[in-house]
C-alpha cells in the first residue's frame, strides 16, 4: 500500500523534525501535541530552520512553502491518526506514557496504519500489546537531529509483521534517509547501546576524578575523532532524556549497573537539563527550542 499520510505524535525536538521531513518529502503530515505552546514552538522553530535552508540553497522558497502546506499542527489526536497511513509517536521517553497514547491511537487509527515508536531504546514488543494488531507495530528510531542525520533505525519484534518492517523501511528511504533493519529487538538497539557504554565510562572515570569532564570530551574528539565528546553529547539530546533511557533499562534488566548515575540525576534534580536549559556540564548562551 502506498501510504499517502503521516501523523506523528509528539511536537517536541524530535517529533517536529520528522513531521518536516515527512512534508519535505512529499506527505501529508499532522503533528500533534497535547500543549498548544509546544506546537507553537514547533513552528516557530521548523519556520528558523527552513529560512536558513533557503539562505543556504538546500531548498527553493517554493519548495518550503508547499512543505509548510503538507504540514499540520493540532492538539487533537484523532484529526492528526484518524486517517493516518503512517503514525510516528516521538513523545517523552517514559514507557507508561507511549503505552497510553498506543491505547488511543488503537481506537482511532484505520486497520492498515503501521504504528511506530521512535523511543530510543523502548523495545515495541512493551507497547503492542495494548493494541489490536500487534503486527502493526514496529520501532522507527530517527537520530537526533532529524533534520540533518542521516540514519533511522527499523527494529522488528517478534510480532511485528515483514509487511510492516518493509512499509517503514520504504518510508525511510521516501524521506531520503539511510534505514537499517534489526531483525530482534535489543534494548538500545545498536547506536545507542555503543554510545551508552562510551557515556557510563567517561562519567565514571570523570567521577572517580581521573579527569574534568571538558578534557574527556577533548580525549573523545582529539584521540578518537569523535565530532563531539559524551559530555557534550548528553547536553546535545538532553541530561533527562539520558536518565529516562537508563531508568528504563534498569526496570527491565534489574541491573543496578543501568542507573542514572549519581552526576546525571543531580543535573537533573537541579533542571541543569543541556543545551535547551541553557546549561548542563556546559553553559549555553541561549536555550535551545525543542
Amino acid at each position: 500500500m502506498k501510504m499517502k499520510q503521516i501523523a506523528v505524535i509528539g511536537a517536541g525536538s524530535m517529533g517536529h523534525q520528522i513531521a518536516m521531513l515527512s512534508a519535505l518529502a512529499g506527505f501529508d503530515t499532522y503533528v500533534q501535541d497535547v500543549r498548544p505552546n509546544a506546537l507553537g514552538e514547533a513552528k516557530d522553530k521548523l519556520e528558523q530552520i527552513m529560512a536558513k535552508w533557503v539562505n543556504k540553497d538546500k531548498i527553493s522558497e517554493q519548495e518550503k512553502a508547499e512543505a509548510f502546506e503538507r504540514l499540520s499542527f493540532t492538539t487533537d489526536l484523532r484529526e492528526a491518526a484518524g486517517e493516518a497511513d503512517l503514525v510516528i509517536e516521538a513523545v517523552v521517553e517514559k514507557l507508561d506514557v507511549k503505552r497510553e497514547v498506543f491505547a488511543q491511537l488503537n481506537e482511532i487509527v484505520p486497520s492498515h496504519t503501521v504504528l511506530a515508536t521512535n523511543s530510543s531504546t523502548i523495545v515495541s514488543s512493551l507497547i503492542a500489546d495494548v493494541v489490536s494488531r500487534p503486527e502493526k507495530v514496529c520501532n522507527m528510531h530517527f537520530f537526533y537531529p532529524p533534520l540533518v542525520m542521516d540514519c533511522v533505525e527499523v527494529v522488528k519484534g517478534e510480532h511485528t509483521s515483514q509487511e510492516t518492517a518493509e512499509s517503514a523501511m520504504d518510508v525511510c528511504r521516501a524521506l531520503n534517509r539511510t534505514a537499517v533493519l534489526l531483525e530482534k529487538e535489543i534494548s538500545g538497539f545498536i547506536a545507542n547501546r555503543i554510545l551508552f557504554a562510551i557515556q557510563k565510562e567517561a562519567v565514571s572515570l570523570y567521577e572517580g576524578g581521573y579527569a574534568d569532564f571538558k578534557d574527556i570530551d577533548k580525549i573523545t574528539r582529539k584521540a578518537l575523532s569523535h565530532p563531539i565528546g559524551p559530555f557534550e553529547l548528553m547536553d546535545l539530546s538532553g541530561i533527562d532524556v539520558g536518565c529516562y533511557v537508563m531508568q528504563q533499562q534498569y526496570n527491565e534488566t534489574g541491573d543496578p549497573a543501568n542507573l542514572p548515575p549519581r552526576t546525571m540525576t543531580e543535573k537533573v534534580e537541579a533542571g541543569e537539563l543541556g543545551r535547551k536549559t541553557g546549561k548542563g556540564f556546559y553553559t549555553y548562551e541561549t536555550k535551545v527550542n525543542q
